[in-house]
């Protein structure tokens, strides 16, 4: 993997990347055409490691693992349905629920709320060209 998009994926600058290599953090090779290159999966443990989720409030137990705390960036409602975006660190979570829980849990524009997921459907896809 290139220095610029493992950048991107740790969500930090090429430059980050570098000093990473240069201190032992990470390992770089050059690849055929001599570029700097590093390896997808020592990124990706970099990048687990790195990682810091916000506490879940709720103090709830449960069985799904999927839980994204994040701040309420749009409500939009009709009488019987409504759309809640969430932003919860970099992702955007989108949920359908009815207006009804939607008033019943308080969701304002700025408050924090947990998505929690829980699903036998989850789809993994990659990039044309990914190995």
């Amino acid at each position: 993997m290139r220095v610029r998009d493992a950048a991107t994926f740790l969500g930090v600058s090429d430059d980050t990347v570098r000093r990473w290599v240069d201190s032992g953090a990470l390992e770089a090779r050059s690849d055929d055409t001599g570029r700097m290159v590093v390896d997808g999966y020592r990124v990706a443990l970099l990048a687990r490691e790195q990682a810091h989720a916000v506490p879940d409030p709720s103090g709830v137990g449960r069985s799904a693992r999927n839980r994204f705390v994040g701040l309420v960036t749009g409500i939009e409602t009709d009488k019987v349905m409504a759309q809640v975006e969430l932003q919860c660190g970099p992702f955007r979570v989108v949920s359908l629920m009815s207006s009804e829980a939607v008033r019943d849990l308080g969701l304002e524009l700025g408050t924090v709320a947990v998505a929690v997921v829980k699903s036998t459907t989850v789809i993994v896809e990659t990039p044309p060209g990914a190995s």
